[in-house]
């Protein structure tokens, strides 16, 4: 079973950066499309990023220009590097997995069900104004 493991989520300033990682136990340089999701209190879960295999990257329109998302191949491990951070971030945030050659369209937001199989516990970011 694959298993993911999130950390880095912490309790920031607005226009504060924090780093979250996932390490996984899959090996990401396989053709995996893997992604980051968070949810808010009383708001559905919703995509962030996305990065396949190739590290082709795709991020929801609020988190453009702010949230990079890369991985570490060699150390199994996806980041989600976070700047400018704004009291709307304020989330759970999650790391998801799916064995597949290419992540799924934004076209307007990514749901969380139906494509990734694997799930991570998630680690809470807050952000204070």
């Amino acid at each position: 079973q694959v298993q993911l493991v999130e950390s880095g989520g912490d309790s920031v300033q607005a226009g504060g950066s924090l780093r979250l990682s996932c390490a996984t136990s899959a090996d990401t340089h396989s053709n995996t499309c893997m992604a980051w999701f968070r949810q808010a209190p009383e708001k559905e879960r919703e995509g962030v990023a996305t990065i396949d295999a190739d590290g082709n990257m795709n991020y929801a329109d609020s988190v453009k220009g702010r949230f990079t998302i890369a991985k570490d191949n060699n150390k199994n491990t996806l980041y989600l590097q976070m700047n400018a951070l704004k009291p709307d971030d304020t989330a759970m945030y999650y790391c998801a997995l799916e064995f597949a050659g290419h992540c799924p369209p934004y076209r307007g937001g990514w749901r969380p069900g139906g494509f990734f199989s694997f799930w991570g516990q998630g680690t809470q970011v807050t952000v204070s104004s």
